[in-house]
């Protein structure tokens, strides 16, 4: 079999098992983010290092809520200077700052994702949260969090702090893939569960909101908007609404 091969059958066998374990909690998540949507709430996802990449997949796109803002702190993310990042996400007092400049409030939530749970600025976001009284989903690797020693002072990782635990069931050490002579696996784990995750939540969300009668804000895809004027409008109009709500849109 082909390392590619294989890579298709591990990735499946982790979204399988966090599809067949993680349903009460997606319902659990949907039905906060439903609450926060009908009260004019914004979800606010907010990653560091190649975690960012799962928020950064939900902000202003195609078949995704309006209320939906990435914190994208780019001194986090690793775009540039990418290997910085791992320092800054580990620095005490960035995830405090991270809830209290963009002033987060109780009546939004918070889709934190990181994959260990172990970095320092993700699990300081998640505090700071809960001392504000800001609902907040994790989506970590409960399985390779509980494997790791734990970096924060507090003795904490994400999965300890979230109001709700999403398990993306990751491999340890988020790799899949042995191949002969040669003695690291290949194939990250991680990346395409937690966006799997996420979308669950967030679809399962607009199921919710059409259920309870309430219209969500959704975009469509820009090609559509491109070919149909009331594709393109009805964009324009989801922008109009949220500009002012959402700093970075």
């Amino acid at each position: 079999m082909k390392a590619y091969e294989k890579y298709y059958e591990e990735l499946n066998k982790v979204v399988e098992k966090v599809r067949s374990t993680q349903a009460d909690n997606i319902m659990k998540a949907a039905e906060l983010l439903a609450d926060v949507t009908e009260r004019g709430g914004i979800i606010y996802g907010f990653g560091t290092g190649h975690s960012h990449l799962v928020v950064d997949d939900a902000f202003w796109r195609a078949a995704t809520p309006a209320n939906y803002c990435a914190l994208l702190e780019p001194s986090a993310t690793g775009n540039q200077e990418i290997t910085k990042s791992y320092y800054v996400e580990n620095t005490y007092g960035n995830g405090k700052l991270i809830v209290d400049y963009h002033r987060i409030t109780p009546n939004d939530c918070m889709i934190i994702i990181s994959n260990s749970g172990n970095n320092i600025a993700p699990v300081d976001a998640a505090i700071r949260a809960k001392e504000k009284g800001i609902p907040v989903i994790g989506i970590t690797a409960v399985e390779y969090s509980n494997y790791l020693k734990c970096k924060h002072e507090s003795g904490l990782k994400l999965k300890d702090v979230a109001d709700i635990v999403l398990d993306n069931c990751s491999l340890i050490g988020d790799a899949a893939v042995e191949i002969d002579n040669f003695d690291m696996k290949v194939g990250s784990t991680s990346s395409i569960p937690n966006i799997y995750l996420q979308n669950c939540i967030l679809t399962q969300m607009v199921e919710i909101l059409v259920e309870r009668g309430f219209e969500p804000d959704v975009y469509y895809n820009g090609h559509m908007a491109f070919m149909k004027p009331e594709c393109a409008d009805h964009n324009d109009k989801l922008v109009d609404k949220y500009f002012y709500k959402i700093r970075n849109l």
